[in-house]
């Protein structure tokens, strides 16, 4: 198998996140317009970059998916929508992480931006080109999809084997790990999905997102901070906390 359809089939498994998190990206991309070709950012050059207020949908489940996209700041919440009609987020991207790399003629889920957010959009065509021209980036990329699969895995563990407590655990612990690969303070994290994000993306009401958080705040592992940030107090409680089953 190809190295090219190595990665449409691990996009088409992956269930069902379909994104693939901090490939190279230019810390200077100017918004708008298409960049010039960057060995350490091989995307850089392709499509085009545009800012999309918050609660914007991107594209939705079943649109023709002629495009890829990558986050290059800000949030993007992922879900499907579940045949009884509830909604289940799998999966909030960050700068760096991008969507729509499942060869199929449909986009699988809907996105939306959670905050302001900039993204580039990639024809699917120029992609391809890149992949064949790159064997190298063609290889990275499929490792990244390979990587995805195992967090997807992860995820239906997650929503079906943890409590309340150790899901949101795990949750936090995520977003502190992600934010410390981007060289920041893993100790303090931003949360600016709502409640009701959290509960749906988790399994939980967003009753129980709420009473979990005080739970943590009050046994002092966590304290919720103002602006929509989090400071982990106890991280290694709370890992001890995300790995019980």
């Amino acid at each position: 198998m190809s190295t090219h359809a190595a990665i449409a089939a691990h996009a088409n498994r992956a269930v069902p996140g379909y994104l693939v998190s901090a490939l190279a990206m230019s810390s200077n991309a100017a918004v708008g317009a298409v960049q010039p070709r960057n060995p350490a950012d091989p995307l850089a050059g392709l499509g085009h970059a545009k800012v999309y207020e918050r609660e914007t949908t991107l594209f939705s489940e079943g649109d023709d998916a002629g495009s890829v996209f990558r986050v290059m700041s800000g949030m993007v919440r992922l879900y499907k929508m579940l045949p009884d009609g509830r909604r289940q987020i799998i999966g909030f991207l960050q700068a760096g992480d991008m969507m729509g790399l499942a060869f199929a003629a449909q986009y699988l889920y809907t996105a939306e931006t959670v905050t302001v957010t900039t993204i580039q959009r990639i024809p699917r065509l120029e992609l391809d080109a890149l992949m064949d021209a790159q064997p190298a980036f063609a290889r990275k990329l499929l490792s990244a999809t390979t990587s995805e699969l195992m967090a997807a895995q992860d995820q239906m563990v997650l929503l079906g084997r943890k409590t309340a407590c150790e899901k949101v655990a795990t949750f936090l612990l995520r977003l502190s790990d992600r934010k410390a690969l981007g060289g920041g303070d893993e100790r303090t994290i931003d949360l600016p999905m709502g409640r009701s994000d959290i509960a749906d993306h988790l399994g939980l009401t967003t009753e129980t997102v709420s009473r979990t958080l005080t739970k943590l705040k009050s046994t002092r592992l966590i304290r919720i901070l103002v602006g929509g940030k989090l400071e982990l107090l106890d991280r290694d409680a709370l890992a001890d906390l995300a790995s019980c089953f």
